[in-house]
């Protein structure tokens, strides 16, 4: 399925159930219905009732820049073929091949849940990265609208927030994140992997095309913001020649953003059978090689990472483009949309004023 945006529909028709539920999905905590929507051909949405929103990052702080995590959904409708959150399914005792693409927990409550644990006197307002083990602007969140919550409940709590997406959906969201981002550090990256629309239809199927991302990224700019494009997974021998990063660089420069990160692909078990079962299928002359490339481990070989790495900023200098480092205050790179003097540091209490809620 594809298109060139997302929509919120101010309507939704009758949910058809699922009559084919299995053991596993009666298992799901909090499970309250399982429903087909027909806008959405081919999705299955288990809606559960979660107890908890915050999810603490082992090593977070240290090896990681963020400490904790929000997922409004689990699985991912984009069905990228490289997603290396496929592995979250199996915990769910969920497929983590087509199930993950299809099969998507809905956490109905979470923005509420999460109201609640961000208000706790204990809650040491830790960065929060949305958009790490699911999209949190899949398609999904246009019938359930989750975010806005989640954004507010942050944001007024005085939480630095982070999204990372590849979904156009968030363009509807640019105004309260902007309005966010008058209280706290809120970073936005744009996911966009591949420039090539064959390959790019082929490997993330179920995502906005390339084009419709790249106006999102310069909606962001319009609106403000300061979004990072996250140009990884690199494919090697798929997409890190000098002729597709030239592209890539050159139409992101295009849209007014001034930092692109980039990264090897890595397989990880349980990502790197249904990425060498597509490679069979779309690419068996590269099936070898990559074989090769990841015989020792989940990560390509130091040698091509320096490569890559050397070629990007190389690209990167050629564009006026730019790789800041990670920001330890909201674990990706800063929003100049956090401006000085109205950014609320970590652990520093937001005053909301009475009246109208202060994000709306």
């Amino acid at each position: 399925m594809r298109w060139s945006g997302q929509s919120t529909s101010t309507t939704t028709p009758d949910a058809l159930p699922d009559l084919g539920s299995t053991a596993a999905i009666a298992r799901l905590s909090g499970l309250q219905r399982t429903v087909r929507p027909p806008e959405f051909a081919g999705l299955i949405f288990h809606e559960v009732l979660a107890k908890s929103a915050l999810n603490r990052v082992p090593g977070g702080g240290g090896a990681l820049p963020f400490g904790h995590t929000v997922n409004p959904y689990r699985g991912c409708a984009h069905a990228c073929v490289y997603c290396f959150a496929r592995p979250t399914h199996a915990y769910l005792d969920l497929d983590t091949g087509e199930g993950f693409d299809r099969e998507i927990v809905v956490k109905i409550n979470v923005a509420e849940v999460l109201a609640r644990e961000v208000r706790r006197a204990s809650w040491g307002r830790h960065p929060v990265a949305l958009g790490t083990n699911t999209d949190p602007y899949q398609r999904a969140e246009g019938r359930y609208a989750l975010m806005p919550g989640i954004v507010t409940a942050l944001a007024e709590s005085g939480t630095p927030l982070s999204i990372l997406t590849k979904g156009t959906l968030l363009r509807r969201d640019l105004p309260l994140l902007v309005r966010a981002a008058e209280l706290v550090p809120v970073d936005v990256a744009m996911s966009i992997a591949i420039y090539d629309d064959a390959l790019q239809r082929s490997i993330e199927p179920g995502t906005p095309s390339t084009d419709a991302r790249l106006a999102t990224v310069a909606a962001a700019v319009a609106a403000g913001l300061d979004p990072a494009v996250f140009l990884m997974p690199v494919l090697p021998h798929l997409t890190d020649t000098r002729a597709h990063l030239d592209e890539a660089f050159a139409r992101i420069r295009e849209t007014g953003a001034t930092t692109v990160m980039t990264s090897a692909l890595h397989l990880k078990p349980g990502v790197r059978e249904w990425w060498f079962a597509w490679l069979e299928r779309e690419h068996p002359e590269l099936v070898t090689r990559y074989r090769a490339l990841y015989a020792a481990g989940p990560y390509a070989p130091a040698g091509y990472r320096e490569w890559l790495a050397a070629r990007a900023r190389e690209l990167r200098a050629r564009h006026g483009l730019a790789s800041r480092p990670l920001d330890a205050a909201t674990g990706t790179v800063r929003s100049r949309a956090a401006q000085p003097g109205a950014a609320v540091a970590a652990g520093q209490r937001v005053a909301v004023s009475a009246g109208p809620a202060t994000l709306f």
